[in-house]
Formats: C-alpha cells, structure tokens, sequence
C-alpha cells in the first residue's frame, strides 16, 4: 500500500487596484486551500484537511508565492496531526514559498502535532527577491495529550537572492539523534516553534537580540532578517510567546 500525494498551489498578484488577486487556487484532497475575507490589500487563504493526516507514506506538498506588489497570508483551518498509516516509510511534508520584490507573505499555519508512532519529515524552503517580506511561523507540538511524540524531523531553509540566510534541521521523538529530550535541547518543553521575520528596514535599523521570557531568543541573522526560537510546555503558551514577539517587532 502506497500514501498518498497531493499538492495545493497558491498564488498572489497584485491587482492593479491596491489589492490582491489569487489566479491560481487550487489543491488536491487532502489539501483544500479556501479564500477567505482579505484585509485591506492583503489576499487571505485558509488550508483545509479534507481528511486525516499526513499518516505514513503520505508525501503532501504546499506552494505558495506572493508576486511583485502582493500581500499574502496563508494560515489553516486547524492544527495538522501527524499520524501512523498503513503504508510503510515516513511521510512528508514540503511547504515551498516564493516571494518577489515588494512582495509580502505571512505564513501562519496552526500547530503540528507529532502523535506516538508517527513518523514525518517537515522540509519548508523560502525563497525571497531583495525587497520582499516574509513572516514565518512554526509551531510544533510533541505528542497529543499525555502520549509520547512520534518521530519528527523538520528542516526550514530560508533564502534571499543568492545567499542563503538560514538553513536549520532539528529532529525529535524516539530514534532522533541522543539527547533530544535533554536540558541542551528541550529541557522538557513539549511544544517548539520559530517566527522569521524579513524585512528590508532591518537593513538600516537591524535588531538586537533580546529574550522573551525565560525560553524565547530573538536572533538577528545575516541579512534583514531575525530569527525567533521559543519552547513552551504546551501549544498555548507557545502561542503567546510568539505572537508576543511579533508585536515587540511592531
């Protein structure tokens, strides 16, 4: 038995009135990318799970771009549940965004959660024109209420032009390199996420870092970027502390 494939494809132009248009929108069950009401100039789509997963041996895919002009949000309808599946071999699951000049896309899906006995590869690559922004949100979750997590590997790749300004791989749950689990790593925490935030002002006034909390870093990185790293005990509190940092970057 094999998993399934499926990819949806999203893109964002801009319309010429101020606004943004969405030519292309479309999915393949069990990725169903919804338009919702925009704000302002900015075009807003909503992922929906047509059903369960990414259960083993699924390989499910989401390409997003935002064109010269466009502003891009992309969030889900609910949180992604990695499960085991009948198939053999781990499932994956690629997310690929695409930014031009002048361009802005805010990627701010719900949390994955990394079930007991589930395996799952998270690979997310961006790539982004001078001038473009990008807000980027991860959140990951190990294991569902009081169970251990699968197996959960994800790498996130950020590029802008030719350089590449952050290239990062972190692997949890039961086979995952030792020590995973430990004070180095995880201290504990159940729940991981990230915020990259991309905008050309920072090239002029670039942030210092700062930490939110006891376990929340801002990062500047080698461009007009920062990087934001957090752990929480649970989903929630991952949550506020992101969204904390957000609003700190105005």
């Amino acid at each position: 038995m094999t998993g399934v494939r499926a990819t949806a494809r999203i893109e964002a132009r801009a319309d010429g009135r101020g606004g943004t248009s969405l030519p292309v929108l479309e999915g393949e069950s069990p990725l169903a990318p919804r338009r919702t009401r925009a704000h302002g100039s900015e075009a807003r789509v909503m992922i929906v799970g047509a059903m369960s997963g990414p259960l083993g041996g699924d390989h499910l895919t989401v390409e997003a771009t935002a064109g010269e002009g466009a502003r891009l949000h992309v969030g889900s309808a609910a949180a992604t549940i990695a499960l085991p599946g009948q198939a053999k071999g781990e499932a994956r699951y690629d997310v690929r965004l695409t930014v031009a000049a002048g361009g802005e896309l805010r990627w701010m899906p719900e949390q994955l959660i990394s079930a007991n006995g589930s395996e799952l590869h998270v690979s997310s690559r961006v790539d982004l024109a001078a001038g473009a922004r990008l807000v980027f949100r991860e959140e990951q979750v190990l294991g569902r209420a009081g169970e251990e997590p699968g197996r959960l590997t994800s790498r996130l790749t950020v590029r802008l032009g030719t350089r590449t300004v952050l290239d990062q791989e972190l692997s949890c749950g039961p086979g995952a390199p030792g020590g995973w689990d430990g004070p180095a790593v995880l201290g504990g925490h159940r729940a991981l996420g990230q915020l990259v935030v991309v905008r050309p002002e920072f090239e002029e006034r670039p942030e210092e870092p700062r930490l939110f909390g006891e376990s929340a870093a801002l990062t500047p990185l080698a461009g007009p970027a920062v990087l934001v790293s957090a752990l929480a005990p649970d989903a929630l509190r991952l949550r506020r502390t992101l969204d904390e940092a957000l609003r700190a970057l105005g």
